[in-house]
């Protein structure tokens, strides 16, 4: 289940001034050992050791292979690839500098397979995060349903 909260959108030079908007509450980050973890407890021979050690090895290949221009698509999941941000365009192709006009590289990732969002809408539920389901979770320690 996705908790979502409200949010009034307060930038006057908007179209949307005004209107409310839901955003996700993200409750937890999973980190590469707590998804070894996790993965561990689904009727696999591998421990969470060996798991967490096969993820970080593909962690640093997906970013070695980026690095050599390359996209790393990972079906169900996404397709890694790396983006430029530019400061700004050259008035000519001799005025580019990499210096004065790239800020820098990201990170972009797009969905895939089971995770495309034609597939996430159909199986994702949605419900109001409210203050009484904060303090119901700080209380007793156990995910809302």
């Amino acid at each position: 289940m996705i908790l979502y909260i409200l949010r009034q959108n307060k930038n006057e030079n908007s179209t949307v001034f005004g209107k409310f908007f839901a955003y996700p509450v993200i409750e937890e980050t999973v980190t590469l050992d707590g998804l070894a973890g996790h993965m561990s407890k689904h009727n696999t021979p591998f421990s969470k050791g060996v798991i967490k050690g096969m993820l970080t090895d593909m962690v640093g290949c997906i970013k070695e292979l980026l690095l050599e221009g390359k996209n790393v698509k990972i079906d169900d999941l996404a397709i890694f690839s790396l983006g430029i941000k530019n400061r700004g365009g050259a008035d000519t192709e001799k005025d580019f500098t990499v210096t004065g006009n790239i800020k820098g590289v990201k990170l972009r990732s797009r969905a895939t397979g089971e995770l495309v969002a034609k597939n996430l809408n159909l199986e994702a539920t949605l419900k109001k995060a409210t203050a009484t389901t904060k303090a119901k979770k700080d209380d007793d320690d156990t995910p809302n349903p």
